[in-house]
């Protein structure tokens, strides 16, 4: 069990709002950059989260709403810029398979590791989420490449059409998304006459339940938090974790979700 940090030795984010940390600026890698809002304990645990698209590390860092609440759960929040231009000064990710660029989860993992040496953040407890297009990236890393953080969390966002037939192996994920989204609708939609087509988040979860070896479709258990409507699937593979998560807004990172995912990534088993 993940056990939070106390709240008097975690919340800086008000301080170097959208910098490295205390360092004015953003913390630079070999292949890009990212802001952070660290927390002062040894080997937190932490947060990797991706902006949408049009968005930038800087402005997730600015989100002190999301940031505080994980600050104040003992995580460090780690916050990526994606490699793709989106609209006139934003970014977005290069989630999907085809594009040609920067293979944005080696990035991720090399972000972590500056991380690591910057802030000391446990390698081993990372939880990788994102929002919309981030949330896009977070469902591919995922997929490809299960193995690479402790758990993953996508809001608002899923896969693309073609979906991928197969994912590489078990993942303890837990997915969030607004019951009224029209930017990402539940059931998917076409962008730019046909040429992308969002996914049904309902057939990502079916992928979802054969990667995780799940012994059926329905779900065995149902809870509420809040205004979340959560189902989760149980009989699976071990040390796979698999929930969603239905809220009554639109797109958005929803109010309460920070410490939902807190709660549900401190109950995984190490």
């Amino acid at each position: 069990m993940i056990r939070p940090f106390l709240a008097a030795l975690s919340c800086l984010a008000t301080q170097a709002l959208a910098d490295c940390g205390p360092t004015p600026g953003a913390c630079s890698t070999e292949n890009g950059e990212y802001h952070a809002a660290p927390v002062e304990a040894d080997n937190a645990p932490a947060v990797i989260f991706l902006h949408g698209a049009g968005s930038n590390g800087a402005n997730t860092i600015r989100n002190t709403g999301l940031v505080n609440a994980l600050n104040a759960r003992g995580y460090t929040v780690i916050a990526p810029t994606g490699a793709r231009s989106f609209g006139e000064n934003g970014s977005s990710w290069n989630f999907f398979p085809t594009w040609d660029g920067r293979d944005e989860t080696e990035f991720l993992k090399e972000v972590a590791r500056d991380a690591e040496t910057r802030f000391g953040i446990d390698p081993e407890k990372i939880l990788l989420a994102g929002f919309s297009a981030g949330g896009f990236q977070v469902t591919y890393t995922a997929c490809e490449a299960p193995g690479t953080f402790a758990a993953y969390a996508p809001v608002s966002g899923g896969f693309w059409r073609p979906q991928p037939q197969s994912c590489a192996g078990p993942v303890r994920l837990f997915q969030t998304h607004g019951w009224r989204d029209t930017v990402v609708p539940l059931e998917g939609r076409s962008l730019r006459a046909g040429q992308f087509i969002q996914g049904d988040i309902f057939a990502g979860l079916e992928l979802w339940r054969l990667t995780n070896a799940c012994d059926g479709h329905d779900p065995t258990g149902y809870s509420d938090t809040g205004e979340f409507q959560r189902r989760r699937w149980e009989d699976c593979a071990p040390g796979s974790a698999l929930e969603f998560a239905l809220f009554p807004g639109e797109h958005m990172v929803p109010p309460g979700w920070s410490d939902m995912i807190a709660d549900w990534f401190e109950s995984l088993p190490e």
